[in-house]
């Protein structure tokens, strides 16, 4: 009897052994934004940087990119986005420079290459845009299924707003899509889940 209790109390101290061996091995990240690692949206685009380079996902290998999609004349969304997303790079210290943060213009009408360069660099000189017509923003839009649509707002022809979507899309230094950063998430929270990409999780 005694030794059929210690074999049910060694195969136990086994299996509990083994369930920590496998927690230890699990090294998947624990992130505050949504893990769409392994998702099938896409980025592909040939656009140009605010130096009138032609650029593609595969320009920024090696940095964790942060894509948010907006427009200059936006009135809150946008430069809200921008201003966190400059916080989350000062968080992260000089992690940071192994972030790169990309504003892609959904207005290319209005949004001149000059008009850009101006309001960009405002919240981080490290900060890129990224323009192209509308035929070249299409594939990219798609790919991440990403909406983008003109408000009119009264009689003028140039007289609208563009409502879009608001999140924030973050891709790791291989170019594969990690998150979903919804708009007015924590700062705090977003460079927690930026960190652990920099780090490799």
């Amino acid at each position: 009897m005694l030794s059929t209790q210690l074999k049910r109390a060694s195969i136990g101290g086994a299996f509990v052994l083994a369930l920590l061996g496998l927690s230890g091995c699990d090294t998947k990240p624990q992130f505050n934004s949504t893990d769409i690692t392994g998702a099938s949206l896409t980025a592909p685009f040939e656009l140009k940087d605010l130096e009138g380079q032609t650029r593609t996902l595969a320009s920024y290998k090696g940095k964790v990119v942060a894509i948010f999609f907006g427009y200059t004349h936006c009135p809150d969304v946008c430069p809200t986005t921008l201003a966190e997303w400059a916080q989350v790079k000062q968080k992260l210290g000089s992690k940071g420079d192994k972030l790169k943060v990309l504003f892609v213009s959904v207005d290319p009408e209005r949004d001149t290459p000059e008009l850009l360069k101006q309001y960009v660099p405002k919240f981080d000189p490290s900060f890129d845009a990224l323009t192209g017509s509308e035929d070249q923003l299409k594939p990219l839009l798609a790919g991440l299924k990403v909406y983008a649509a003109k408000v009119p707002q009264g009689d003028k022809p140039g007289d609208y707003l563009m409502d879009h979507t608001a999140s924030s899309y973050v891709f790791d230094q291989t170019g594969a899509i990690r998150l979903l950063v919804r708009y007015n998430t924590p700062v705090k929270d977003i460079a927690s889940d930026v960190e652990q990409i920099i780090d490799g999780k």
